[in-house]
């Protein structure tokens, strides 16, 4: 073996590393979703506290998003993967010891701002450590390790309770593990940042310049239509699965949550093979085919339909999303860019969480049923508006 060959095979090692690193942390953050219909029996939360426990989540994933979204560059990329890495570690802690609602909120918190820190420095870090002959699989390896964890720990979870004792703790005390060797990959891998002499931590400003809007708002309005759906699944399904499904398999329960993120990274795989200008709408059709087929599913009763509808949403809010977002920093000035994107995930993030929480409260009123028809019918609603606005921009920019 050459020197070369020798090299590149020790950074592929590092690169493989970072993407478990990051993989890991994802996992972590949808571990407990399986878990929920457990929670309420033990603690006896309504649908609205699971809601609200799911949300906090969010809260934590924006706040991290804002304040260390630019510290990597001043402080080194290693430096805040340890940090994401112990603050997903400290959220396993809190859910293995959990004792009632106030633990299981810190959870979710820790839990939030660990993927808050992964979601934009160990994106830039796995690309920065892809090996010369590995180059056009840089951008594939983060995706997937980004939505493909994020799929997985439901799955894990589900499986580890369905099959194991100490359904409450044997997954967060096995992420724990892997968390560990998370940490171990971190430590292998070079920094590819160099400190600055004078460092300067500022918090990630929000804004979206006027001649960028005509971009942002197509863009932003189809990542809100899709996160909605990954809060539902993540936040609601189980209890979809189990009240009006009958379905209580915490390995079913963790499936079905998991493969709309698995989905997921098959759109964001194959957008690049579509035509570039139709990505984003070809996007938002597919997704608003799968809100329609998730419907069925509820109004029939039909758990054919509400898998069948998640993979379809799945591929749809993939597409969607890594078309908007790749449009939106496209459009935008370069001293802006940071600013535009950061607003674009922060829309996002909103959309995961403050939804869920109506569907708790509409939830405590009407049946779960009529909440989950009226919930598809917003995003399919949201779905058309976004089409609308692209063929308006695309015929404006023909004429």
């Amino acid at each position: 073996m050459t020197d070369s060959q020798g090299n590149d095979s020790r950074r592929a090692g590092t690169f493989l590393g970072a993407a478990l690193a990051f993989a890991t942390t994802m996992i972590g953050t949808t571990l407990p979703t399986p878990l929920y219909p457990l929670y309420q029996q033990t603690f006896g939360f309504s649908q609205l506290m699971i809601t609200v426990i799911f949300a906090v989540y969010a809260a934590g994933v924006i706040a991290a998003l804002l304040i260390t979204g630019r510290w990597s560059d001043q402080l080194g990329r290693r430096p805040l993967l340890f940090a994401g890495l112990v603050a997903s570690a400290l959220s396993d802690l809190v859910f293995w010891h959990a004792d009632g609602l106030g633990m299981i909120l810190a959870g979710r918190v820790l839990s939030g701002v660990s993927a808050g820190i992964f979601t934009g420095t160990a994106t830039v870090a796995v690309m920065e450590l892809v090996p010369a002959s590995w180059e056009r699989y840089g951008t594939l390896v983060a995706t997937a390790a980004n939505m493909g964890g994020l799929g997985l720990g439901p799955i894990l979870a589900g499986v580890l309770a369905a099959l194991f004792p100490m359904p409450l703790a044997l997954p967060f005390i096995v992420h724990l593990i892997l968390a560990v060797v998370a940490v171990i990959c971190v430590w292998r891998a070079p920094e590819t940042v160099d400190r600055p002499e004078r460092i300067r931590l500022s918090v990630q400003k929000l804004k979206v310049p006027a001649e960028v809007r005509g971009v942002f708002v197509p863009a932003a309005i189809a990542a809100f239509a899709g996160f909605m759906v990954c809060g539902f699944f993540t936040a609601v399904a189980p209890a979809f699965l189990g009240d009006e499904l009958g379905y209580t398999n915490h390995a079913l329960i963790g499936f079905v949550a998991g493969v709309l993120f698995l989905a997921s990274t098959v759109g964001q795989m194959v957008q690049g093979r579509l035509p570039e200008t139709g990505r984003l709408p070809i996007g938002c059709a597919i997704l608003l085919v799968g809100v329609v087929i998730v419907a069925w599913g509820i109004a029939g009763a039909q758990l054919a339909g509400f898998l069948l509808g998640a993979i379809v949403a799945g591929v749809g809010q993939g597409i969607a999303f890594r078309a908007g977002l790749g449009a939106v920093a496209a459009a935008s000035p370069d001293e802006h860019k940071a600013a535009v994107v950061s607003t674009f995930f922060v829309v996002a993030y909103v959309a995961i969480s403050v939804p869920v929480i109506g569907i708790g409260l509409v939830g405590s009123v009407l049946s779960l049923n009529a909440t989950g028809l009226a919930f598809d019918g917003l995003v399919a609603l949201l779905c058309c508006v976004a089409l609308v606005l692209l063929l308006k921009r695309k015929k404006g920019q023909a004429a």
